[in-house]
């Protein structure tokens, strides 16, 4: 098969532990960008989050893809015109909001693209979101007041011993208007229902002319599942989660032994 893009998750799976991505990986993905294969970052991030990863693979020059929250944003590395966006209307997310109060144990994280709303900011993960997806964090008195905007995606974050409990009390009202993934142990994710990576790429390769069979995909989490659905060809990390694994049609090395390298490099000239 000859394959015309290739969907890469971030976290767990293009970098390696320690947040980067390492030089035999990034030249066997320029190696294929040269070739004319288009290169999709997909990922749970919140848009401002891609950034240091396109930037270091160059995708500007490609007209790579940068698919943000979990599937609600499509944007054109090279342009910067945003292709697809699927924000939940403000007052689904108000009431959202106001339905997670009453677990104070829960810490909702929310964007507006610039900045994180919340009560304080040492609340589980918060600090981490902002350094991560280059968002400045912002103090507000209640959330939900304070959230104006209709924002693409709310996270609920907890210790996974806290947010696994109660997965099912967090959607429970919401299932007809939001789609829900846990993304990683500590991060549950709300979209406009209907969103996820499979439904990004399947509007992304249909503006592109690429069917499914031509696409690769690799990842490492729950939230790659849809993704690795979608692709004619899934790669799971040897470090994913052992759902994805099962589904995958080739388990690589780990994001920390330049997995996606091994396996570009048995099926590119590269």
């Amino acid at each position: 098969m000859e394959y015309k893009m290739i969907a890469l998750d971030l976290d767990g799976t293009l970098n390696n532990d320690e947040k980067v991505i390492t030089p035999r990986t990034r030249d066997a993905l320029m190696a294929v960008q040269e070739q004319g294969v288009i290169v999709a970052l997909v990922s749970g991030r919140q848009a401002p989050g891609l950034q240091r990863e396109a930037d270091a693979l160059h995708l500007e020059d490609y007209h790579g893809l940068r698919i943000s929250y979990n599937g609600g944003r499509i944007q054109d590395a090279t342009t910067g015109k945003i292709l697809f966006d699927s924000a939940i209307d403000n007052a689904t997310a108000v009431d959202f909001l106001r339905h997670l109060e009453q677990w104070p144990e829960l810490s909702p994280i929310v964007d507006d693209g610039e900045f994180i709303y919340t009560t304080d900011a040492s609340r589980h993960k918060v600090m981490d979101e902002s350094r991560n997806n280059n968002l400045q964090v912002k103090i507000v008195d209640n959330i939900a007041d304070a959230v104006d905007f209709a924002p693409v995606k709310i996270l609920t974050a907890a210790p996974n011993e806290i947010l696994v409990p109660h997965l099912a009390d967090i959607r429970r009202g919401f299932e007809d208007r939001l789609s829900f993934v846990q993304s990683a142990p500590w991060f549950y994710e709300g979209t406009v229902k209907g969103v996820s990576k499979n439904s990004a790429l399947d509007q992304a390769c249909k503006r592109l002319g690429i069917a499914p069979a031509e696409v690769m995909a690799f990842g490492d989490a729950q939230n790659d599942m849809s993704m690795l659905d979608f692709a004619g060809y899934g790669v799971a990390m040897g470090n994913a989660c052992d759902e994805l694994k099962a589904m995958a049609d080739e388990i690589t090395a780990t994001n920390n032994e330049d997995g996606i390298a091994v396996t570009l490099a048995r099926h590119f000239d590269i």
